[in-house]
């Protein structure tokens, strides 16, 4: 018989209390406690379906046989490099982003890209007819993609029984309910039963399952913190809707690397892949302007070049600004005093505007150099030559620290025909310069930056 029960869990852990608690005990957040009321003892075929064949005796780790890693090719080289070099069968992905930034695009140009797998497409958001539409306008057709609009986790384990796919896309994760319990869809509760049916039916059946998940507010999956926990890999689908690209970041990856990141770029007929960042990223300018540098940044485990732009001007209002778009606003000020009190040229009077093109936002420390010749560059108004690209990191004393893989930095301005790159004189120690056909310049300071560039 069923029965029920109220309890409260922290939005941000998922940990359970028997009553309203101020700080969580295991996360100590404060005030993420929300009740629910739980009705337990109900079962239906989802888990009868699970539990077939799920028990398995132990086995020595010695006798356990050791086979090649399977993977499957999603037929996107971006997605497969994100993935560790394609999807594990079995695997429980998450993907998560803003709304509007193009997940449910993504994943349904992968479902209709899968020409020889059978897809089992489950949408909680839209109808069948939105789903035609979306698929109709990105132009890709696939027999062999079904598409099921079911929010209960008992139907959809019994067509998935009935169909027997090659791949699981759930549309979204937050829109599901389980019979098991007895809450909203959308709760805590519901995500981390749903969640773990699903994470149980990818891996009894060896079938991987993509899960599509909301974010809050302040980015973060939207749920209980246990659901990142519970997933193979977390995906994080990122970009400005105001700018066409987006970028496929891996948070978590048990089956490869979580440095990794594919850019795509949006367009009317859905997501394209872009191969080579740098170019695209680079704008064609037929004159010289002042306030622009390209650094040489690493993004994951790939070099990209990328523009950044300066702007600097005299304080209109009394209180100069200091405005940033796609850089820490923290980094900058720092780098600002950095140029006030160790090169001598005073910026504390003047607005301060800083943007690093294309709708990317940087972390790099090997962009400090890039910015502190585009600030130059803007107060003096003197263009720096568009075959020059920079890479190095700026310390609190003025000197020019080294970064990691500054070879696959060179090498990625060589291969776009710059002529001179900024590098650490401790990173030139150990380079061959003779590998190379870009000149490479290895400084120390900032002042002697400057001395460089504009003499």
């Amino acid at each position: 018989m069923a029965k029920s029960k109220t309890v409260f869990f922290c939005r941000n852990c998922g940990h359970e209390a028997a009553k309203w608690i101020g700080k969580c005990p295991a996360c100590g957040e404060w005030n993420t406690f929300a009740e629910e009321t739980i009705v337990t003892g109900k079962s239906g075929s989802a888990q009868m379906l699970l539990q077939q064949g799920s028990s398995q005796p132990p086995v020595p780790v010695q006798e356990i046989e050791a086979g090649k890693e399977q993977r499957m090719d999603m037929h996107y080289a971006e997605l497969n490099r994100v993935l560790g070099g394609g999807l594990v069968p079995g695997s429980l992905i998450l993907i998560g982003g803003e709304p509007g930034i193009g997940k449910s695009t993504l994943m349904l140009q992968v479902a209709l890209s899968l020409n020889r797998m059978k897809v089992l497409y489950v949408s909680g958001e839209e109808s069948r007819q939105q789903i035609r539409m979306r698929a109709d306008r990105i132009g890709i057709g696939n027999e062999q993609c079904y598409i099921l609009t079911e929010t209960d986790t008992s139907a959809i384990m019994q067509h998935f029984a009935r169909l027997e796919p090659d791949l699981v896309v759930v549309d979204s994760i937050q829109t599901l309910q389980t019979s098991r319990v007895e809450a909203s869809a959308g709760s805590i509760t519901q995500i981390r039963e749903c969640a773990a049916e699903l994470n149980k039916l990818a891996k009894v059946s060896n079938v991987p399952v993509f899960l599509i998940g909301h974010i809050t507010k302040d980015g973060s999956i939207a749920g209980p913190k246990v659901l990142e926990h519970m997933v193979d890999t977390v995906i994080q689908f990122e970009g400005d809707r105001h700018y066409g690209f987006r970028i496929l970041r891996a948070v978590k990856n048990r089956f490869g690397s979580a440095s990794e990141l594919g850019i795509f770029e949006m367009h009317a007929k859905g997501l394209r892949e872009v191969s080579n960042p740098s170019e695209v990223l680079l704008s064609q300018r037929d004159t010289a302007v002042s306030g622009v540098a390209i650094s040489a940044m690493i993004e994951g485990l790939r070099p990209m070049l990328i523009e950044t732009q300066a702007l600097v001007s005299t304080a209109a209002y009394g209180t100069p600004q200091r405005s940033v778009t796609g850089f820490d606003l923290r980094r900058l000020n720092m780098l600002l005093a950095v140029l006030e009190k160790r090169a001598g040229f005073r910026l504390s009077a003047k607005d301060v505007f800083l943007n690093i093109a294309g709708g990317l936002r940087v972390d790099d420390p090997a962009t400090d150099l890039a910015v502190i010749a585009a600030v130059l560059s803007s107060s003096g108004d003197i263009p720096i030559d568009d075959k020059i690209a920079f890479a190095a990191e700026v310390g609190l004393s003025g000197e020019i620290r080294a970064v990691n893989r500054v070879e696959a930095r060179i090498s990625e301005a060589d291969k776009l025909g710059f002529n001179r790159i900024f590098i650490s004189k401790f990173n030139a120690k150990s380079l061959d310069s003779k590998a190379y056909r870009i000149r490479i310049e290895s400084i120390s300071s900032v002042q002697e930056l400057a001395e460089r560039l504009f003499g």
